[in-house]
């Protein structure tokens, strides 16, 4: 389960990555449903009033994506086990 984890948030990191690139191509602020997509999947941009660093946002996005892949394992190690039958 740690793996999976530790998956999660690499995916949370990557997602940052992936942001920034195509961010910095953009002038100005993000838009539209871009502005939308980019608050859903990478919540400490909704921080945008502070100047946070990217390594500071490339944290956070992993640690969210770290407890939310938890939860979602967690739920989904619950429902895979059988129910025992009661005779």
């Amino acid at each position: 389960m740690k793996s999976r984890i530790a998956m999660w948030a690499c995916g949370g990191a990557l997602i940052v990555a992936l942001w920034s690139m195509y961010l910095s191509s953009m002038p100005g602020a993000p838009r539209g449903i871009v502005a939308i997509l980019l608050d859903a999947t990478c919540p400490i941009a909704l921080a945008r009033q502070r100047h946070l660093t990217i390594g500071v946002v490339v944290l956070a996005n992993a640690l969210t994506y770290a407890l939310a892949g938890l939860m979602a394992e967690t739920i989904w190690r619950t429902a895979k086990r059988p129910l025992k039958q009661t005779a």
